[in-house]
């Protein structure tokens, strides 16, 4: 019998959310699927669809969340939104994006979300 394992996590979420000056597909999925692997998140699954008129979505399943692309074609520009359960990756992750030749603009530093719950007596 396999002894399955798992790792006990804090509930936490650290949240990643910007904009980036490109909206051709193939070029979106090349660089943050790149970006990915090179921070070491696991990829599970990855879909995307192409509006047809203009717009592109992209999403990618991660063992530690995931990433979600959303370009918006006749402004020039894509948005990013990274969720990870990993803190270490997500900071690899922010600092890949920030070293490509694309402009990347991040709306914040990297966000932790807790649950929150109101005690009442």
């Amino acid at each position: 019998m396999v002894k399955l394992e798992h790792k006990q996590l804090s509930p936490k979420i650290y949240n990643l959310k910007g904009w980036i000056n490109l909206v051709d597909e193939e070029e979106l999925d090349n660089l943050f699927k790149r970006i990915l692997q090179n921070a070491a998140f696991k990829i599970l699954n990855c879909s995307s669809y192409k509006f047809p008129v203009n717009g592109y979505t992209a999403f990618w399943l991660l063992a530690e969340s995931h990433l979600a692309l959303h370009s918006f074609t006749d402004s020039g520009f894509t948005y990013i939104e990274l969720s990870s359960c990993n803190f270490e990756k997500a900071k690899i992750f922010k600092k890949l994006s920030e070293e490509l030749k694309y402009e990347v603009n991040w709306d914040h530093n990297i966000l932790c979300c807790e649950p929150a719950f109101i005690k009442t007596e």
